[in-house]
């Protein structure tokens, strides 16, 4: 079905972008002291767009705008996990931007055009519209990146994150336009055909791919184009690492799949060989890195790399099952981001940044509460069962299995095995060394529920993963093969 008068898939986009507007002028009439109205505006904003998603979700795949977006199960579902996402957010870091001066309307501003670029690159079925919503994103979250001003270490990592942040851009619009050249086409589905079909100029097509999947790397942040993630996670203000390191890996999940299932799943032996070195790169780098660092935002910088690694290896195994195991990862990747520097944020003040590994001695004496929540998230993040993060990495590894990469599962364990060391070190100095300060830990009511309720989420989802897998298992297989 596709119509172009048909608006309905794309109201949430609408709505957001209308509501973005409205909050700009009215934060701009707004004094200092009122801005948790604009803050409560964004929160109402995000939720009605969550029950728009669901009042307009439809069975089947649904086109508009001449097939250039597509409304689907799985672009419903990861819109759905994006606004709790970016919701978690901003209540996580209310008091900790307010303390420092940042919680202004540009950040707010910045945020909902940050979540309106996610929202595009999820339904996008075009190279052009998977362009516009990736740029989108970037350049809000450049902007938020240098937002606090009198920081340079900020500047600096605005700075690294734009100009690597553009040449990235630059990679993957030259491979779409290679793709383009090859196919005479930039939608998806017309792309895959007249690879598939044979009319394609081969060489061309693979020139592109090497380029687009280039592109592709640099957002995820995988070995050898991860330079710019531990700058920008360790310069950038805590509540943008937060969103940085949460939200957009939804979206980046949908952009790969929409790129290599669904435009380019004929070269699949091309583009799964590339991903295999990628993936074993940033695995091995991630995980090794990460061990020598103190500072708990380098360290997680390079645990995200590590764990990009691992989400590849979903795609690499070229079955639906693998697809879905990787977007099963990528909602509990974000889920476990959001705790451990919801945490960082929690045991913050001001004047003070609770972000390298001595911050966090003795915290079972000073807080034995957050202290486990904290033990919860780090199981997690290492793959201890009973925890989600258990069940993320073996549903991964099972589906490569079941394609004959036994070897590379393997490969992956052990790097898993090495990376559990610097979560459990966290574990260690929490539980086992004295606390270097016995200031008062500041409890907001909101964060700390919110905290609780994170923590304990990735353990009731590692007791009972079976209805967040089925999900994101059947959006894949409904909405990748229906096309």
């Amino acid at each position: 079905m596709d119509s172009m008068t048909n608006f309905m898939p794309a109201a949430p986009e609408i709505f957001l972008l209308v509501m973005t507007c409205v909050i700009l002028i009215t934060d701009s009439l707004l004094k200092n002291s009122s801005r948790m109205v604009t803050y409560m505006l964004v929160q109402l904003t995000l939720m009605i767009c969550a029950l728009i998603t669901v009042g307009t979700h439809v069975n089947g795949v649904t086109y508009i705008f001449h097939g250039m977006f597509v409304d689907d199960l799985m672009s419903d579902v990861l819109k759905l996990l994006t606004y709790l996402a970016v919701s978690m957010m901003l209540v996580y870091s209310r008091l900790y931007l307010t303390v420092r001066g940042l919680f202004s309307g540009e950040f707010m501003a910045l945020t909902l055009f940050a979540t309106l670029g996610m929202m595009v690159m999820i339904s996008a079925n075009n190279f052009l519209t998977l362009y516009l919503g990736l740029e989108l994103l970037s350049l809000s979250l450049y902007a938020m990146v240098a937002l606090q001003r009198d920081s340079a270490a900020a500047t600096e990592a605005a700075m690294k994150y734009f100009i690597l942040g553009a040449l990235a851009s630059g990679l993957l619009l030259y491979g779409m336009s290679m793709l383009y050249g090859a196919t005479g086409s930039l939608g998806l589905e017309a792309v895959s055909h007249a690879i598939q079909s044979g009319h394609a100029n081969k060489t061309l097509v693979v020139f592109g791919l090497v380029f687009v999947v280039s592109g592709l790397a640099f957002k995820l942040g995988a070995v050898p184009f991860h330079m710019w993630v531990p700058d920008v996670y360790h310069g950038a203000p805590t509540a943008m690492t937060m969103l940085i390191g949460s939200a957009p890996k939804l979206a980046t999940f949908a952009f790969v799949a929409r790129i290599l299932v669904e435009g380019l799943q004929p070269l699949v032996q091309h583009w799964s060989g590339m991903l295999v070195i990628l993936a074993i790169g940033s695995m091995a780098l991630g995980n090794i890195t990460a061990i020598a660092q103190t500072n708990l935002k380098r360290m997680f910088a390079y645990s995200t790399i590590a764990h990009m690694g691992f989400l590849l290896l979903g795609f690499i195994s070229g079955s639906i099952e693998g697809y879905g195991s990787s977007m099963f990862y990528a909602v509990v990747y974000a889920l476990m981001s959001l705790g451990a520097f919801g945490m960082i944020m929690l045991l913050s003040r001001a004047g003070f940044e609770a972000d390298t590994l001595d911050d966090f001695k003795g915290l079972n004496q000073r807080s034995p509460w957050l202290a486990f929540m904290m033990l919860l998230l780090m199981f997690s993040m290492a793959g201890v069962p009973p925890t989600v993060g258990f069940y993320a990495k073996f549903s991964v590894l099972n589906a490569i299995v079941q394609s004959g990469y036994v070897w590379l599962a393997v490969v992956a364990v052990l790097f898993s095995l090495i990376g559990a060391f610097y979560y459990l070190r966290i574990v260690k100095l929490m539980y086992f060394d004295a606390p270097e300060t016995h200031t008062k830990i500041v409890f907001e009511p909101d964060t700390t529920l919110l905290i609780s309720v994170n923590s304990l989420g990735v353990l009731l989802l590692g007791l009972l993963p079976g209805a967040l897998m089925s999900v994101c298992a059947v959006s894949v297989r409904q909405s990748l093969l229906l096309h």
